[in-house]
């Protein structure tokens, strides 16, 4: 057996490969060393996304985020792509209802190098014409082909009924929205929300605290004002209500959702092992007594999401339309029958999916880095990862019990699409 004195020094040294500062520049920071990893992680995420659109703009932010990189004041869109090819970084990017990062994976000796270009795109953007268009049209495309996307649709409609008019917003935008945004847009949008003072950026690799911090102090100082904007919490407009969309399918899409705990929440650990038992793989719940038990899907699953203050469980599956109804109520039935039945083999399979998922998932580096992302947005404070696990390890059966009972799935927010209507009944 451990000892306390042993997992608190574990502990201890979790807490010191970690680091969290302002920077002069107005960058909130935070780093974690991992020396034994041979390459590094960075995120720049900023705090704006489809929530800051204007209304009659809606997809304004994903247009924005793709050309952003399309040229600069010194590079071209090729020569800054070349420019990151030639020290072999990974690149992605990402749109959220809060906010919209960039991330990239490089070598430790090029780490400031990809600041710099990184600092280049993000402070000197010329939004070229013809980037623009592609970004437009190939916008449109994307949209016409949702409407032949059943589960797209699906998931729009639900996200729009449970989140509201402003978080439930399509990163797609919509067609005649998208037709309305120009490259002055463009510009706005960007002047508006991309400054220090709305960055939060974070690094975790082979790395050291100090030199991170002065490389993005060098390549960032004057980036706007470093008045901190942005952390305020959206508040969601959740209303139960359930909507048919008819469609001639094959199949019947079901999905439904419930309001859910934060991050921040003491309650967060218990919910996430909750929904690890109902749909944490081919011995979860959900797989076993509604696919293969009874046939009645082509696929089920569970899943949560969170802004910030707010929280959201979902629910979907795939079935034919004559066994929709039989779907749903199943659905159901497998999330109440959670308080009469649960077994402590079944809580100790999803703690272990939890735990071994957090040790192998894709890249040890990148997911470091995307949990130091989230602390700082959801937290405003770094949590050492030793201290997320042991809260998911000292979930009991009576805490997934007490949760149901202080958290009643009695307010559904529900959307089906197929042929076939049915009557919801919770």
């Amino acid at each position: 057996m451990r000892s306390f004195t042993a997992e608190g020094a574990e502990l201890a040294q979790d807490q010191q490969r970690l680091m969290q500062k302002t920077l002069p520049c107005g960058i909130e920071l935070a780093t974690e060393e991992l020396p034994e990893r041979q390459a590094v992680v960075l995120e720049f995420r900023f705090l704006a996304g489809m929530g800051h659109e204007p209304p009659q703009l809606l997809g304004l932010a994903r247009l924005a985020m793709e050309v952003l990189d399309k040229g600069t004041q010194t590079l071209g869109g090729r020569e800054l792509s070349d420019a990151f090819d030639g020290i072999g970084t990974r690149r992605n990017s990402w749109l959220g209802r809060e906010a919209m990062g960039f991330t990239c994976l490089c070598l430790p000796e090029f780490l400031d190098k990809s600041i710099s270009l990184h600092a280049d795109f993000l402070r000197h953007p010329t939004f070229p014409d013809d980037a623009f268009q592609v970004a437009v049209d190939l916008t449109r495309q994307e949209l016409t082909l949702l409407e032949d996307d059943a589960q797209g649709l699906t998931d729009r409609a639900l996200d729009r009924q449970a989140w509201g008019p402003v978080l439930g917003r399509h990163h797609l935008g919509q067609v005649e929205t998208v037709d309305r945004v120009t490259r002055q847009d463009l510009l706005d949008y960007w002047k508006r929300y991309f400054h220090a003072g709305r960055m939060q950026v974070s690094v975790a690799g082979c790395i050291d605290h100090a030199a991170v911090g002065d490389a993005l102090q060098h390549h960032f100082d004057g980036y706007g004002g470093a008045e901190w904007a942005g952390r305020e919490q959206t508040s969601i407009d959740f209303k139960p209500d359930r909507v048919h969309l008819h469609k001639e399918l094959e199949q019947q899409q079901i999905a439904f959702c419930l309001p859910g705990v934060t991050v921040v929440d003491d309650w967060f650990p218990t919910e996430t092992v909750m929904i690890r038992v109902l749909a944490g793989g081919m011995s979860s719940r959900l797989f076993t007594e509604i696919r293969e038990k009874r046939g009645l899907v082509y696929w089920v699953g569970a899943w949560h999401e969170q802004a910030r203050g707010a929280g959201m469980i979902y629910f979907g599956a795939s079935s034919t339309p004559e066994n929709c109804e039989e779907t749903y109520r199943t659905l159901l039935g497998e999330v109440d029958r959670l308080k009469d039945d649960l077994t402590e083999d079944e809580l100790d399979r999803a703690r272990a999916g939890i735990l071994v998922r957090s040790d192998i998932r894709g890249d040890v580096t990148r997911s470091r880095c995307g949990e130091l992302a989230n602390d700082l947005f959801f937290r405003g404070h770094l949590m050492p990862r030793r201290e997320k696990l042991e809260r998911v390890q000292r979930v009991r059966v009576e805490d997934i019990r007490r949760y149901l009972d202080e958290h009643p799935r009695d307010a559904l927010s529900v959307v089906t699409m197929g042929p076939r209507d049915f009557e919801v009944k919770s």
